[in-house]
């Protein structure tokens, strides 16, 4: 199956003021949000997207502005289920000040019986990202071919989610997961499982280009040789 390449969004105006922006309206990219989207299609480069697909919201559209415009041919699809968690009454809130609700303790340690107040539950966010990512797979490779990659532009909390679930770790583990700004996590689904080949990278990406003898289902026992 394909590999999926997800990208955070660049740094945004709402990461600099310390806001949880959730689906606020009118949330862009910082000057330094924009300088790092602008660096996207560099590191990209030597990859072959099949397709492009992108949270609804402002700033992951400005994030791929960039590498849509040195990649005409390729059209972006958009997801709501790939967009960032709904928090409800939490949402515009500055972080410093959720610090002391009790539901943040839960949030932090315990996010699976995490729901935000007038939002939806961190449960039902990993489930629908996690839905659509199984969709898009099947989509991209009866399209493009197993060895297909593709690119997701999304949140900080969906992508840790995503990783959750290619790792099999439960939902109240991926606190321990961190993906920055305009950072790229990427995943090799195959049949029987997903592996994790790169986690909040900020370098160049040209090692995951695909190879001409694709890599096997199996793990390499004691590792394997990387890229040529």
């Amino acid at each position: 199956m394909p590999t999926l390449l997800l990208v955070r969004h660049g740094r945004s105006t709402a990461n600099t003021e310390g806001l949880l922006a959730g689906w606020t309206p009118g949330v862009a990219l910082d000057d330094r949000g924009a300088a790092q989207a602008a660096a996207l299609p560099g590191r990209l480069a030597a990859l072959p997207l099949a397709e492009i697909v992108t949270s609804p919201l402002q700033r992951c559209q400005e994030t791929i502005r960039p590498l849509l415009d040195e990649r005409p041919g390729l059209t972006p699809h958009t997801d709501e289920r790939v967009g960032e968690c709904h928090y409800g009454d939490w949402s515009g809130r500055k972080l410093a000040e959720l610090k002391d609700e009790p539901l943040m303790e839960v949030v932090q340690a315990h996010p699976s019986a995490a729901a935000f107040p007038g939002g939806e539950s961190m449960r039902a966010m990993q489930t629908r990202a996690a839905e659509a990512v199984r969709e898009w797979n099947a989509r991209v490779e009866r399209d493009h071919g197993a060895d297909a990659v593709y690119l997701m532009c999304s949140h900080g909390d969906i992508i840790k989610s995503l990783v959750a679930d290619a790792l099999g770790l439960h939902l109240d583990l991926f606190q321990r997961i961190a993906v920055e700004p305009c950072s790229i996590t990427a995943i090799r689904y195959t049949r029987l499982r997903p592996f994790l080949v790169r986690l909040g990278d900020t370098g160049d990406l040209a090692s995951l280009a695909p190879r001409e003898e694709p890599p096997a289902g199996d793990a390499t026992v004691g590792g394997d040789a990387g890229a040529p």
